[in-house]
């Protein structure tokens, strides 16, 4: 199987992005609003006659006609290859009404697995099951099913979920090779002027008002000749070598993408990730205090946020030992608390990651061990006692900074002051 983006096998926009094409359907909405209207109209009398009309040739030949009518054209290819012992179809899913369309041309039953029940689940067309016991016992209820003789063929989408059926198939589920040993494969293509055939995160209803709205949908059925299991074969691979077979039909790749792919791909699109940080690493805000720190090494923009936020009270530790204690802790207060207690830890491993921490340890360490309170000894349990311990860090290193700078240029204290 090939790797495909998962980008490529939907359409996550209804217009096109051809200026051209575009103009063409402003220049058409009006029509199209005033046959959707009648095709509503027209669509009410086809589901009534559907109803009233028994299971035959007659109803299937009348359904197909009217169906023109709404835009909706069927074209099949191969109907000699069609096996009618068969009692499984396999085909590849694109729109919501696939199952409508075989319907037109050979009766058959498609499950509903998920999903609406009740009056919509008959009303679309399914046959409803009860999924609530489980995939296993789906897998159970249709295989008896399918062993019961009399009973219409059943067809199945093993994608489990549509694509735009250009640039690829998603993976297909083992479940429907495990009821029988034959298959009957079949190829659909859809194709469709002016809009997306369908989007992904629009309804059934939202789909069939846009059928309504273009000039026509064309759907072309190719049917395949049967394909049976092999001995010792298993049920996945039976399914793989089947959605190999019809990809070649199509003329598109076979993915590994699955429905749960497609679903979290959906998602990460509906919520994109934080703004990447810039080319540095360095994460914004994190200058300060007249120097440049170290990146964070995470993308985590929590993880970052709160090691900012160590960072603004400890400016001396590098922020790679911040981040280090965080992903130990995951709690502000804590870390600020493992760096004051374990300070000459925190001072030799920012001796080998950052030049600011290597330079201040240095100086810190020149300097007698009462000249400057960097911290401390506990961390404050109230934010008056950790605004005071900062002061007091603040005022011990300005003292330490002035003693320098007066020791250096060879000032006397009286004077500098």
């Amino acid at each position: 199987m090939e790797t495909r983006g998962i980008e490529d096998m939907f359409d996550f926009h209804r217009f096109p992005k051809d200026p051209v094409v575009l103009l063409l359907l402003l220049i058409y909405f009006p029509v199209g609003i005033c046959l959707m209207l009648i095709r509503i109209f027209v669509g009410v009398h086809i589901f009534l006659v559907s109803c009233a009309i028994p299971e035959s040739f007659l109803r299937r030949f009348i359904v197909r006609v009217m169906c023109s009518v709404l835009g909706m054209h069927v074209r099949q290819k191969n109907p000699r290859s069609r096996d009618r012992n068969i009692k499984l179809y396999i085909c590849n899913h694109v729109t919501e009404f696939d199952h409508n369309i075989f319907n037109l041309l050979t009766p058959c039953n498609t499950p509903q697995l998920e999903g609406s029940t009740g009056f919509v689940c008959w009303a679309r067309g399914f046959m409803e099951v009860h999924s609530a016991s489980g995939r296993a016992a789906i897998g159970e209820s249709l295989q008896r099913y399918c062993s019961t003789e009399g009973t219409q063929p059943l067809l199945l989408f093993p994608e489990e979920d549509t694509t735009n059926g250009r640039a690829g198939l998603l993976k297909f589920s083992s479940l429907p090779f495990s009821l029988t040993e034959s298959v009957q494969p079949a190829a659909l293509r859809v194709t469709r002027p002016l809009v997306s055939l369908n989007t992904a995160e629009s309804s059934w209803l939202v789909e069939l008002l846009w059928t309504f709205f273009v000039p026509c949908t064309v759907y072309h059925v190719s049917w395949l000749p049967p394909v049976s299991r092999q001995d010792g074969e298993s049920a996945q691979e039976f399914a793989n070598k089947v959605q190999e077979l019809l990809a070649g039909e199509l003329g598109v790749v076979s993915t590994k993408i699955t429905k749960s792919d497609k679903a979290e791909f959906i998602k990460r699109s509906r919520h994109p990730p934080a703004p990447a940080q810039s080319r540095t690493g360095v994460a914004p805000g994190s200058i300060g205090l007249g120097f440049m720190v170290q990146s964070l090494g995470t993308d985590d923009p929590r993880l970052a946020k709160m090691a900012q936020q160590v960072k603004d009270v400890l400016p001396h530790v590098p922020l790679s030992v911040i981040t280090k204690d965080l992903a130990k802790t995951n709690c502000v207060d804590t870390t600020i608390t493992n760096l004051l207690e374990n300070k000459e830890d925190a001072e030799v491993e920012a001796s080998g990651t950052s030049a600011y921490g290597a330079s201040s340890v240095a100086c810190l360490s020149s300097g007698p061990a009462s000249a400057i309170k960097p911290a401390a000894k506990s961390f404050g349990k109230s934010p008056v006692d950790r605004h005071l311990s900062l002061q007091e860090r603040k005022e011990a290193l300005y003292n330490f900074a002035r003693r320098r700078y007066i020791e250096k240029h060879g000032l006397k204290e009286e004077g500098g002051q």
